[in-house]
């Protein structure tokens, strides 16, 4: 029996068409039944996804119209999901400069 892959808080979102917070909220809540793998990453089932996006454009038939998102919420979650790599970029490009020059 073929195992079923879990979906990533990111995939959630994109089936969705939420942000990908707005999918941690909705899992804390149990709204999405979430799947804690060693503690740290939610995991969803793909079919209760589903299920949960049919139900709820059921009851909301005026969200299935795509929100545009705006440019700050964008941003806003590009730094949330994306701090550590930026610092440690730009902490690498710091450390490159200072031993060019030599300090």
């Amino acid at each position: 029996m073929a195992e079923e892959k879990l979906l990533t808080v990111r995939d959630v979102s994109v089936i969705l068409g939420v942000f990908e917070k707005d999918v941690l909220d909705l899992a804390e809540k149990g709204i999405i039944p979430a799947y804690k793998i060693g503690g740290l990453y939610l995991r969803f089932k793909k079919d209760q996804v589903e299920q949960y996006k049919k139900d709820h454009h059921q009851a909301h038939p005026e969200s299935q119209a795509k929100e545009e998102k705006i440019l700050p919420d964008m941003l806003h979650d590009f730094f949330y999901f994306n701090d550590f790599y930026i610092l440690a970029v730009f902490l690498i490009a710091l450390l490159g400069f200072l031993i060019y020059r030599g300090l």
